[in-house]
Formats: structure tokens, sequence, C-alpha cells
């Protein structure tokens, strides 16, 4: 009876989840395949025709090809924001779970805080048109950098808990200095956790639609998601064209979580299971 119970309860949510996700994921490829006049009708019929690739080269060169320059900046950002994350927040999370003392409980309560107060938009532009980064892809990598410090080094924290503070003596009997130690010995024991905050913080920022639009205005330096709301009310009435916009943005971070899935669950249970 019990055992019926269960497999009644995962059925129905396997059904709940295949209802929010499943569906609407499949309405928007079978838009998006579509033409004009039968996507204009918005519903579940099978496509009379299949101008994909009349799409796809529709959508690409659309306002001089900015979905290719916007999947180049966006591709910049990810990278050099998701590099600075996992360097900085391993170190500070090695710091914070090696050194306790008054000034870790600050930076840890800096690192909550992070996590609990939501950003400010207006001092942040202020405090980059005062450095001379604002409307700067460098400057939204630091502010991209900055919002998801919190999240990483609570996970390299948790994570780095289960490393023997004996390895570290021994590195240093041995004559490791402080960055040797970590870069050669504790980090590369980080796989697992380094794994899952680079695939979360990737999609995070792929996928950030706010931070481009308030800190990086223009489209000479438009991200892929800003571009989807410029093309949103360019393309209102073309239903196809702006499906099939969605599913060229939707396809990498969701093939990121298809192929890595295992992987992301798995670094984040082993730091919670370690903390």
């Amino acid at each position: 009876m019990k055992n019926l119970r269960r497999a009644g309860a995962e059925a129905a949510a396997l059904a709940v989840a295949a209802a929010v996700f499943l569906v609407p994921f499949s309405f928007m490829l079978l838009t998006a395949v579509k033409d004009d006049k039968q996507a204009a009708d918005l519903d579940f019929s099978w496509p009379t025709s299949w101008p994909v690739v009349k799409n796809v080269i529709e959508v690409v060169s659309a306002r001089d090809y900015v979905l290719l320059r916007a999947y180049v900046n966006s591709t910049v950002l990810t990278v050099a924001s998701v590099a600075l994350i996992v360097v900085c927040a391993a170190m500070a999370g090695y710091v914070l779970q090696r050194r306790a003392g008054r000034i870790g409980t600050l930076a840890n309560f800096l690192v909550l805080s992070g996590l609990i107060i939501p950003p400010a938009i207006v001092p942040t532009i202020w405090l980059l048109q005062a450095l001379g980064l604002f409307k700067t892809l460098p400057g939204l990598i630091l502010v991209e950098v900055a919002f998801g410090l919190s999240y990483a080094v609570l996970l390299f924290r948790a994570f780095i808990a289960a490393i023997p503070r004996e390895l570290d003596e021994a590195a240093m009997i041995d004559g490791c200095g402080g960055l040797t130690l970590f870069f050669r010995v504790i980090f590369p024991l980080l796989k697992p956790v380094t794994i899952t905050v680079i695939l979360t913080q990737s999609v995070a920022i792929f996928n950030d639609f706010v931070n481009p639009l308030y800190f990086l205005p223009g489209d000479d330096n438009a991200t892929v998601q800003v571009t989807l709301y410029n093309f949103q009310s360019q393309y209102s009435t073309q239903w196809n064209l702006l499906f099939m916009d969605i599913v060229l943005i939707t396809i990498p971070p969701l093939l990121a979580f298809v192929f890595f899935n295992r992987k992301i669950v798995a670094g984040m249970t082993a730091g919670a299971v370690k903390g």
C-alpha cells in the first residue's frame, strides 16, 4: 500500500512537471518552425510547412546581426565572470573555513548579507560612473561577480570543511607557501563543487536580463536576453520569429543542464553534507 501511494505521488509529480515545463516548451518549438500565417493562430497544430532554416536566417540577420554580437558579448561576460567567481570564492571560502575569529565572523556576516540584501541599482550605477566603467563590459563583469560571489563562497566553504587540516600542515612542512598550498593542494580537491558553481553561475549569468539592461545599455553591448526584449517589440506579430529567437537563446543553458544535471546535484549535495 505504501509503495502504491509512493508510485502515485511520483506519477502526479511527473504529470505536474510535464504540464509546467514540457507543454510550454513544446508549444514554443512548434510555433518556431511554422510560417508566419500558421504561427499567428497560436495553437498546437502540426506545421503544414517547415521553414526552419528561413526562420533561423531571419532571426540571426535581424537588426544587422545583433543576435550574433549578443552571443559574443554574453559568452565573454559569462566566461570572465564565472572564472573570477570561482577563483575568488574558492580562496575566500578556504580562508573563512580555516581562520575563524572576529574578522571571519564579520566576513561571514557580509557573505550572508550578499544573499539577503537586494542589490541597489542606482548606487551601483553611481559607483560604476565614478570608476569609468558604466556602459562597459568590464563594469558588468564586476557587477555579476559581486552579485554571484556570496552563493559561491558558501558552497566552497561547506566543501572545504571536509578537507582535513593535516593536509595543509603537511604541505606547509614540505615548503608550500600560501598560494602554492591553495592552488596545488586544496583547489584540485574542489572539483565537484567547482563544477557545480561553474554550471549554475554560467546559466544564471547567461540568462541574466536585469543587470545588462541597467548597466550595459545599447545595441553594441547587448546580451542575448536584452536582444530578446528588443526583438519582442520589433516582431510582436511574427510569432514564429519571436519563438525561434527564444529557442536559439534557450538552447545553450538547456543543454548545459541536460548534460551536467547529475554533476550539479552531486556537487551541491556534497557541499551540504560535508558542511
